[in-house]
């Protein structure tokens, strides 16, 4: 029993630390000795593709109509591109707003049950015009330029979806407020790039061969990372990342909306590896190596973090080693505490606690998503978040 506990004390702590930090480093030394970065082919103005810039929406009357202008504005030929607002059974004024836009080259797509996003998008795709579709949310606004730097990678065959770059911008203010773990993971996004192994795709911002989507279950939760990758599966095509393709996006202002949403999207992960298992295989290379490290293990730690307290609280009365990892957690787990209070706080001891605090909750938000899959808890219909 002793041996077991050390066994599972050691082996959830090196887990751990290989899924947050020892993975980045082995992803960027892999990148930098046998990855090379995607160069963009140049494409003039005739040479774009007809896009369709697909929203699916549910009452978002609030933003709703600057979502469409924003749209319209985008530095792209006029009379290439369409805009298409799906509607899932809207009970607020979202249909209404989107009728009252004049410009031939906005549509609506009302349909009146409601299905959930997953059924919406499947829906819509077979109504569209485009070659390329532009998948956005109702709540991001693009720079001009992005939809056109997107459409540019499909001049090779190759490459059936493209994702941008999201920018979380503080509600209040306006103001850039990407914290270390977001940089974090856009740091992961380049260097998966250049391997060819990215992990699907910025639900805010990104497009795809229309050809290349065959429709994904009613109940998906995160078609951001189930689309890209199911096409990478059926049809071989390579998954892009581009970090000059930007759109913005505002945080939500509500501790529990965003606790919320992680807790949704950990139970999507969970069910999303019945339809991704094939890209687990050793076999594919780089994009296996990328799937186990960046999400099975990052999806399973909350485990790791449980096993790791309870051996080493059963170990502590032997092992003064045991004792002092069981302080540490206990006092990570304080400075997590610290942390959610001190939300408005400013300084390095304060972002230091808030990252602390981000690391403990996002892992309860993936318990309780693993607890929502396996309950069978979650399905495909979605809540508008609180804005």
């Amino acid at each position: 029993m002793h041996a077991l506990l050390l066994i599972t004390l050691w082996s959830s702590l090196a887990l751990i630390l290989y899924a947050y930090a020892g993975y980045a480093v082995l992803v960027s030394l892999c990148a930098r000795l046998f990855g090379r970065t995607p160069e963009s082919p140049a494409v003039a103005d005739e040479e774009l593709p007809f896009l369709s810039v697909l929203v699916a929406a549910y009452n978002e009357a609030a933003v709703i109509g600057e979502r469409v202008e924003n749209a319209l504005r985008m530095d792209y030929p006029a009379d290439r591109f369409e805009v298409v607002i799906a509607s899932d059974a809207s009970s607020d004024d979202t249909c209404e707003i989107v009728r009252r836009c004049r410009d031939p080259r906005v549509r609506l797509l009302a349909y009146e049950t409601r299905s959930g996003k997953a059924a919406v998008l499947n829906r819509a795709f077979a109504e569209l015009r485009g070659d390329i579709v532009v998948l956005s949310d109702a709540n991001t606004f693009t720079e001009p330029q992005a939809a056109r730097r997107l459409a540019r990678w499909f001049q090779d065959p190759s490459v059936g979806v493209v994702s941008g770059r999201l920018i979380l911008t503080d509600p209040a203010t306006g103001t850039n407020v990407d914290s270390i773990y977001w940089r974090y993971e856009t740091f992961l996004k380049r260097c998966e790039n250049r391997l060819n192994a990215l992990l699907g795709a910025n639900g805010a911002i990104y497009a795809i061969r229309r050809t290349a989507f065959t429709g994904i279950r009613r109940n998906t939760a995160v078609d951001d990372f189930v689309i890209p990758l199911l096409a990478r599966i059926r049809t071989g095509c390579r998954v892009i990342y581009d970090a000059d393709a930007v759109a913005f996006e505002e945080t939500p202002a509500d501790v529990r909306v965003e606790f919320r949403r992680r807790s949704r999207i950990g139970a999507g992960g969970f069910q999303s590896l019945r339809v991704l298992r094939p890209l687990l295989d050793p076999r594919r290379g780089w994009i296996a190596f990328t799937f186990w490290s960046h999400k099975v293990l990052r999806w399973t730690c909350p485990f790791f973090l449980v096993g790791a307290l309870a051996s080493s609280l059963l170990l502590a009365r032997d092992s003064s080693v045991a004792t002092a990892v069981l302080l540490a957690q206990l006092g990570g787990y304080g400075v997590a505490a610290a942390g959610h209070a001190l939300r408005g706080a400013r300084g390095p001891a304060a972002r230091v606690a808030r990252l602390t605090t981000m690391f403990a909750s996002m892992n309860l938000a993936l318990l309780v998503g693993f607890w929502m899959w396996a309950a069978g808890r979650q399905g495909g219909v979605w809540q508008r978040t609180a804005r």
